[in-house]
């Protein structure tokens, strides 16, 4: 390295496998001061004494990590052929719930086509599916889980002539789209309006399908399209409204990174970044990366089980013992914890860092965990 920035430093870390405390630690750093070095990115560079100090720990490291920070490195280098505009599907999760009585009812109206399994590593999470109509396009699946949560799947193309008008776009499509799923599961419970579930967002997804960036500037839009909410303003009377289109050419000129935001592509197969509020992916080379499939069937399984686990929580807050159906008990989300933390044989690398990377951002991890221990409690 001839000059270190934050992003060397976070991809050194990657490499490593090393959390950001305990690399810290190995550098004899402090959490904070790595810690703003990622949060800066390409545009941070460290002080002269810490340059000499990850000069040190690349020097010392394996050659199995320097492979991995070399690999990591030369990333930028790949993207999907250059296109004039941008073009990206992006897909929408309206997770409720419903409870296991009423996703029994619900479940038995659907036909028997349209059941599904949420994937090969996910079939244990059994759920039906069926297509409901939505004002603004033909591609809206509602999945129903046995577990007593539904969630809606909104697929969207678009065509956005810059980033930050994707970005506000979806925080305005979601203030319309949360009341309508809720009016829309009311209408197919046929609850009282009063009792009707209130759903929430989680996550999102966007699969970029052209793009007009190159070298540093696709792989840092790729991250902004993890993070949309910094090129927005939240707080804007109104509702959501873009932020200077000046913040995103500086953006995308001068890097940003997170040290939230977890990467799991492979070079010259895929670009893939999973960041606070949703994952962004685009496929290289289509024959080995990740379908869409695959990553759609990981956010139905995340997010159904961060929708339960929500659930178990507010039942806590609201002063009530938790308790749910002895099926869907501890023992099921311990289960849940297990599979969805432990590679499997059937599972391709690049499934299992996508995997991981959603695990890690969406918190669910920690969610099951204390969802669990809740529930033996109160069996207790």
């Amino acid at each position: 390295m001839q000059r270190w920035s934050g992003r060397e430093s976070r991809l050194l870390r990657e490499a490593m496998r090393m959390s950001l405390r305990r690399f810290a630690a190995h550098l004899g750093m402090s959490d904070r001061a790595v810690s703003n070095w990622e949060s800066g990115g390409a545009t941070c560079h460290p002080s002269t004494e810490s340059q000499a100090v990850l000069d040190t720990a690349l020097a010392r490291a394996s050659d199995e990590v320097k492979a991995r920070f070399a690999e990591a490195l030369g990333v930028h280098g790949e993207a999907l052929p250059v296109a004039a505009g941008i073009g990206v599907d992006s897909h929408k999760f309206l997770p409720v719930f419903i409870g296991v009585e009423r996703a029994r009812r619900l479940r038995a109206h659907m036909t028997t086509s349209s059941k599904v399994t949420t994937g090969s590593a996910e079939e244990w999470l059994e759920s039906s599916a069926a297509r409901v109509a939505h004002p603004e396009t033909p591609n809206c699946t509602l999945h129903v889980f046995a577990c007593g949560v539904a969630v809606f799947h909104i697929v969207q193309p678009h065509e956005p002539a810059c980033l930050t008008e994707l970005a506000v776009w979806r925080y305005r499509s979601y203030a319309s789209d949360l009341p309508w799923a809720r009016e829309r599961i009311r209408e197919l419970l046929d609850e009282d309006p009063a009792r009707a579930p209130n759903p929430e967002y989680v996550l999102s997804l966007y699969w970029l399908t052209s793009s007009p960036w190159t070298g540093s500037e696709y792989d840092t839009a790729l991250r902004l399209l993890s993070t949309p909410s910094v090129l927005v303003d939240r707080g804007a009377p109104g509702g959501a409204a873009p932020l200077d289109g000046s913040v995103e050419a500086l953006l995308l000129a001068t890097g940003f990174d997170h040290p939230d935001i977890v990467s799991f592509g492979v070079r010259g197969v895929s670009t893939g970044y999973a960041g606070w509020s949703g994952v962004a992916y685009a496929s290289i080379a289509r024959e080995r990366s990740l379908t869409v499939d695959e990553l759609v069937a990981c956010e139905l399984t995340v997010q159904a089980l961060w929708c339960f686990t929500r659930q178990v929580q507010q039942m806590i807050e609201d002063g009530q013992d938790p308790s749910m159906p002895e099926r869907y008990g501890w023992r099921f989300l311990r289960a849940a914890y297990s599979r969805l933390t432990t590679a499997r044989a059937q599972e391709t690398a690049q499934h299992v860092l996508m995997r991981e990377a959603i695990m890690k951002t969406s918190g669910l991890a920690e969610r099951l965990r204390a969802a669990q221990d809740a529930l033996r409690e109160g069996v207790g």
